[in-house]
């Protein structure tokens, strides 16, 4: 894994200043999948993820799978215009009243379709954390059932593709604030209850709160009425997941297949486009010590992404921290900034 950190850039990092996101629900226009998923009982309709929309001209439009919480909105607020350079973004925030992978992958096959036959784009699908995981099993599924997957990229910040990554099983008592959020979901069933979740809650909140201390982070990246909104709108989202949210996301972290899995011969590659994986420096905080993903990615990246690398996203006053793409922004931009770029100019190069 190569280590690399922030160009001293003030016109990239600093000429982005965000402004207040004005997202539309999309309406897509092919649901053949979600709706074969709802109508042969694989999911209920309450589990549907809400898709927005910032439209914008470009062959790339960016696809936002976000962690466990926040909504995906909040988690790439701060790079929207940079985003917008490419194309459209289009964030799937999943229902905080339940969640289900298999229509979770239902919608993304129709989404993708939609972009890549009906309006000729190529999708770029940028996922944090949780969000990593969703793509990889995705991508699984896709190869499995032998369907295209014409995307124009990914990219993967601080991915969580197995519960193991998060929950080491070795542990008698759970080391780090994300596992003993989880860990009580995975009792027996009478145990858990709106306890469980509110105490879930209050740990997410906490370990957002805990960045947000840093004020200073957000007053040179942002105006102070947007600082106070954009906040707010992060603890309703995690406030706001109720006890079936909740528990079928854990249900769908569970469902993941270790990526060493999907390195068998048969599913040698995931995707043949471009991919950028990134990590943070101190990812400890989340990932445990073994993270099977991190072990496969460290391994086998060319074999599942053969146009893959990975970056370790170092620099800053405090080291970054695990998917911290709201209070490091200024660390990860450069990457996923010079991503797009590659992207751009690859399309330039193809058109000659």
């Amino acid at each position: 894994m190569q280590s690399v950190g922030v160009r001293r850039n003030p016109v990239q990092v600093f000429g982005d200043l965000p402004r207040m996101a004005q997202p539309r629900p999309f309406t897509p226009a092919v649901t053949r999948a979600r709706d074969s998923a709802l109508e042969h009982g694989m999911a209920e309709a309450r589990q549907l993820a809400t898709i927005l929309c910032e439209n914008r001209p470009g062959p790339y439009p960016t696809i936002v799978l976000g962690g466990f919480v926040p909504d995906s909105t909040e988690q790439v607020f701060l790079m929207r215009r940079m985003l917008f350079r490419s194309g459209s973004v289009y964030y799937l925030n999943y229902s905080r009243r339940g969640f289900s992978l298999d229509l979770l992958c239902a919608q993304l096959d129709d989404l993708v379709e939609e972009l890549t036959v009906l309006r000729g784009q190529r999708p770029v699908v940028l996922t944090v954390s949780f969000g990593g995981g969703l793509l990889v099993e995705w991508l699984r599924r896709s190869r499995a059932g032998l369907r295209r997957t014409d995307l124009g990229g990914a990219i993967l910040v601080s991915p969580v593709a197995c519960l193991a990554d998060v929950l080491d099983a070795a542990e008698a008592k759970p080391s780090t604030l994300t596992a003993r959020a989880l860990k009580p979901y995975l009792g027996p069933p009478e145990t858990l209850g709106s306890s469980v979740v509110e105490r879930s809650q209050a740990i997410f909140a906490r370990m957002f709160n805990a960045g947000s201390q840093n004020r200073e982070i957000l007053r040179s990246l942002m105006r102070g009425d947007e600082i106070d909104g954009f906040l707010a709108r992060v603890i309703v989202s995690i406030k706001g997941l109720d006890y079936a949210g909740a528990s079928e996301r854990v249900r769908a972290l569970c469902q993941f297949v270790e990526p060493a899995a999907c390195s068998a011969p048969d599913l040698a590659v995931l995707v043949e486009a471009p991919v950028l994986v990134l990590y943070a420096e101190s990812e400890e905080t989340v990932l445990t010590g073994n993270s099977p993903t991190r072990a496969a990615l460290n391994r086998d990246l060319a074999r599942l992404f053969p146009q893959g690398v990975c970056r370790l996203v170092t620099g800053g006053i405090s080291p970054v921290q695990h998917a911290s793409l709201i209070f490091h922004y200024r660390q990860f931009l450069p990457h996923v900034s010079e991503f797009y770029k590659g992207l751009r100019a690859r399309k330039v190069r193809v058109a000659a």
